[in-house]
């Protein structure tokens, strides 16, 4: 086989060497893109009958896609999901066992995470700077939201259209960054960790395991698994130390921060912003 198509997902493999297939192998790389989602839940016998071909021609299919068998296919689909692609790898799992997989996710977050020192430092802060981008947004965002409420001086970032430079500018000793980077990451995470410690301000990472070189670069690392039962990936455990964190800062800031949390309400009664 040639060397180009090692390292592709097995779809582009296909597609690469599609035209160069014998019949019997193209009907077979048919059905393994009609079943991609739930390929690795079958064996290669049943996907030789599904393709209405010979077990010795499903071999030799994955032989031509630089497969050695069916056992290295299973472990190149189980591969793209760690890297964060949704797909299946074990079947259609139950909503109990996705509901056991995300309480078992946040029990570790919240028993093994260092909360405390990571309240210590938003509780301190003269500023915090929150960032995330992709599927980090939207729990960077959550984050910068509860702590906006408790803390006179929270943003996010990037805003939409924004670039993320600017936002570093005049952050200092005193202020506590936190990098939420999930996998998928954008290529530039690791650059903006850097300048973030260059800064001298205190950096919290968010990350999944998959981000161990952020974390360990942290002031302060947050692992949380993203991984579950699901396709998808899930970031209830992520949201739930959000709301630990936020709820340790609203103690350890005290009376200042109660003020402030009620004079937002109080805001939202007279501009009846919400119900």
């Amino acid at each position: 086989m040639s060397g180009r198509a090692l390292g592709h997902r097995i779809d582009e493999r296909i597609t690469l060497h599609y035209d160069t297939l014998p019949p019997q192998e193209r009907r077979a790389a048919d059905m393994l893109l009609a079943q991609l989602d739930d390929l690795a839940t079958y064996r290669a016998a049943e996907l030789a009958s599904l393709a209405g071909v010979s077990k010795a021609t499903m071999s030799r299919l994955f032989r031509s896609l630089g497969f050695a068998d069916f056992d290295e296919v299973r472990d190149h689909l189980r591969g793209l999901r760690t890297a964060g692609e949704p797909r299946r790898t074990d079947g259609a799992p139950s909503l109990s066992g996705h509901a056991e997989s995300e309480g078992e996710a946040i029990r570790y977050v919240l028993e093994s995470a260092p909360i405390p020192e990571a309240v210590r430092l938003l509780a301190g802060a003269e500023r915090i700077l929150v960032v995330g981008w992709r599927n980090s947004y939207p729990v960077a965002l959550h984050l910068r939201e509860q702590l906006a409420q408790i803390h006179p001086s929270v943003s996010v970032g990037p805003q939409p259209g924004q670039t993320i430079g600017e936002e570093l500018a005049g952050i200092g000793g005193a202020d506590v960054v936190v990098a939420v980077g999930f996998r998928r990451r954008p290529a530039g995470f690791s650059a903006f960790v850097g300048e973030a410690l260059r800064t001298g301000a205190a950096v919290i990472v968010f990350a999944d395991p998959t981000g161990s070189a952020y974390l360990a670069r942290a002031t302060v690392p947050l692992e949380c698994p993203v991984q579950g039962e699901l396709a998808f990936d899930s970031y209830a455990a992520a949201m739930s130390l959000v709301s630990a964190l936020a709820d340790g800062v609203l103690e350890s800031r005290g009376r200042e921060a109660r003020e402030r949390a009620s004079a937002i309400a109080s805001a939202y009664d007279r501009l009846t912003e919400v119900e």
